[in-house]
C-alpha cells in the first residue's frame, strides 16, 4: 500500500500542468521546459508635448520694484514679459533686452489682454499716488481688472505687491490704501489657493531715474537693520506701524518671483517680517 502511495506521488510530480493561451499554444509550468518564448510587442509611441515653460508677466515691469523682479526672473531662467502704460523700458541694462515689453492700460479692458497669452503667472507692481479717486483707480480698479482677466485666462498664480499699514498714513492716503485692500480682497477671491499678497513697508535699493542712480539703501539699510529687531514697537497703537522696518528691493523681488513660480508657496498675506524670513531662507 505504501509503495503505491509513493508511486502515485512520483507520478504526480512528473505531471505537467498544461494551460492554453489565446493562440491555442500549450505552455508548461515546469521551470526547465519552455514551449515557446513570449513575443513582446513594442508599445505604441505617443507624442506628448513637453511641459510648458514658465512665462511670467510683470505688471509695471519698468518701475523700481518691477524692474528688479524682471531681472530676478530672468536670472531664474523664466520667460519674462512686462506690461505698462509706457511700454518699452527706459533702462539701459543689458538684461532689459531679454524682456518682452507690452504697452497697455489696465483701466482699458481690451488694450492689453493679449499680453496674457501663454502666461503662467503674474506679478503686479501697479500703484501710484495722487488724489484719492486717482489712487483708488490705480491701486484698486486697475489691479482688480488684471486679477479678473488673469483668472479668466487660466493663469496659475498671481502675486500682488501691496503695502504695509502705517497707521495714520492710512487715513491721509485713504484712496491709496482702500484701493490696495480692494485689490487684495479680489485676489483672495479669484486665487484662493494661488494668490500671494506681499506687504512691504519702505522699499530701498538702487533706483534708476534716467541715467541717475539713487542709492536709497544709504538710508534704508541702516533702518532695516535696527527696526527688524524692534517688532514689539510696531504693536504700539497709532504710532506702532511707523516702526515697520524698510526692506531691500532685492529681497522683495526674490520672494515675489518664488511666490509666483513655487506651487507650494503658501497663499495669502505675507508681511514685511515674512518677506525677510523667506528671503533669508533663499540666501542660505
Amino acid at each position: 500500500m505504501a509503495s503505491r502511495l509513493i508511486h502515485s506521488r512520483l507520478s504526480l510530480s512528473r505531471l505537467h500542468v498544461m494551460v492554453g493561451n489565446k493562440n491555442g499554444r500549450l505552455l508548461s509550468t515546469e521551470s526547465n521546459k519552455v514551449d515557446e518564448p513570449f513575443k513582446v510587442e513594442e508599445a505604441e509611441t505617443v507624442n506628448v508635448p513637453p511641459p510648458p515653460s514658465e512665462k511670467l508677466l510683470v505688471l509695471g515691469g519698468n518701475g523700481f520694484v518691477g524692474s528688479h523682479i524682471c531681472r530676478e526672473a530672468l536670472n531664474r531662467g523664466l520667460s519674462v514679459a512686462s506690461l505698462s502704460r509706457s511700454g518699452g523700458s527706459s533702462l539701459h541694462d543689458s538684461w532689459a533686452k531679454n524682456v518682452t515689453w507690452h504697452k497697455g492700460n489696465l483701466l482699458s479692458s481690451e488694450s492689453w489682454k493679449e499680453a496674457l497669452d501663454g502666461v503662467t503667472s503674474v506679478i503686479s507692481c501697479i500703484g501710484g499716488f495722487g488724489s484719492n479717486s486717482y489712487m483708488y483707480k490705480i491701486n484698486g480698479t486697475a489691479n482688480i481688472n488684471a486679477i479678473r482677466a488673469a483668472a479668466e485666462k487660466g493663469v496659475k498664480r498671481f502675486v500682488y505687491i501691496s503695502a504695509a499699514d502705517f497707521g495714520l498714513a492710512n487715513y491721509l492716503l485713504k484712496g491709496y490704501y482702500e484701493g490696495k485692500r480692494a485689490a487684495e480682497t479680489e485676489l483672495l477671491t479669484k486665487f484662493p489657493y494661488a494668490g500671494v499678497i506681499l506687504r512691504p513697508g519702505f522699499i530701498h535699493g538702487t533706483r534708476s531715474v534716467g541715467s541717475i542712480k539713487l542709492p536709497l539703501g544709504v538710508i534704508g539699510s541702516p533702518l532695516e537693520m535696527v527696526l527688524q529687531h524692534a517688532k514689539p514697537l510696531s504693536q504700539i497703537p497709532l504710532v506702532g506701524p511707523l516702526f515697520t522696518p524698510p526692506i531691500n528691493v532685492t529681497a522683495v523681488a526674490k520672494v515675489a518671483v518664488r511666490a509666483a513660480t513655487d506651487p507650494v508657496f503658501p497663499p495669502g498675506i505675507v508681511d514685511v517680517y515674512g518677506i525677510q524670513r523667506f528671503s533669508q531662507q533663499m540666501s542660505r
